[in-house]
């Protein structure tokens, strides 16, 4: 197995008391979309902010692509989405995708038909030249997604990246993670709806800043004697009291 990402006894603290992780160990495998599974609440956002080097650790190791965490080279290896929309409302799709791939250094003869090909693969069309200030959450979700994509990163790493979404888009965005780990693109994603748990090839159950466990959606489906994730979860919170 091939471990993108390596979490070893890290612990996070807000202020003296607040432990918003718990002494978390993990290792991920390369090319799946991995779900960091929880409540809000969890400690999944707190997670997925220091494997991107953007939370500072009370103690422990994160390995990222074979490198620390927040290290300089990850820039144009992997990607960040936000729950927040990082992209600028006063630009429109076009303007904001060109001003991405100025910034990871996309070819100027490469740049209109990557743009083309990424406004399609989150069926944006429509909307190109529309102020990004214009558009739905759902819109706008859709637009930070493919401003994620730009950089064709070995590694994505998504914070709730469908809320808002109603169910087609969420299905056709799912198909697009499909596709994007078949050509080599790991993925780490959060999420609080269990639904999606069962759609991800391995799950990280996370509760009050500690793992619960992690497996495939079968396996622990199987430790529990559930019938779905959800249950499952129920089951292991249950048994932590």
């Amino acid at each position: 197995m091939t471990v993108v990402i390596r979490v070893k006894n890290v612990s996070v603290m807000f202020g003296d008391r607040f432990v918003a992780l718990d002494d978390v160990s993990l290792e991920l495998a390369a090319g799946q979309v991995i779900g960091l599974i929880g409540p809000s609440g969890a400690g999944k956002t707190t997670l997925i902010r220091a494997i991107v080097g953007r939370q500072k650790i009370a103690k422990g190791t994160i390995e990222v692509l074979g490198l620390p965490a927040g290290a300089a080279e990850l820039r144009a290896r992997m990607s960040y989405m936000t729950q927040e929309n990082s992209i600028y409302p006063d630009l429109t799709v076009r303007q904001c995708l060109r001003y991405f791939a100025t910034m990871y250094g996309v070819k100027r003869a490469d740049m209109k038909q990557q743009i083309c090909d990424l406004v399609d693969m989150v069926d944006m069309q429509p909307q190109t030249d529309q102020l990004i200030s214009s558009l739905s959450g759902g819109q706008k979700q859709r637009v930070s997604l493919a401003a994620a994509l730009i950089a064709k990163p070995e590694l994505m790493v998504l914070d709730e990246p469908t809320v808002g979404l109603d169910p087609v888009l969420r299905e056709q965005i799912w198909d697009l993670f499909r596709k994007l780990t078949k050509q080599g693109t790991s993925l780490i994603i959060s999420s609080h709806v269990m639904d999606e748990a069962e759609r991800c090839d391995s799950l990280v159950l996370v509760r009050d800043g500690k793992v619960l466990a992690q497996g495939t959606p079968a396996e622990l489906r199987e430790r529990t004697h559930t019938k779905s994730v959800e249950e499952s979860f129920l089951k292991l919170v249950r048994s932590a009291a």
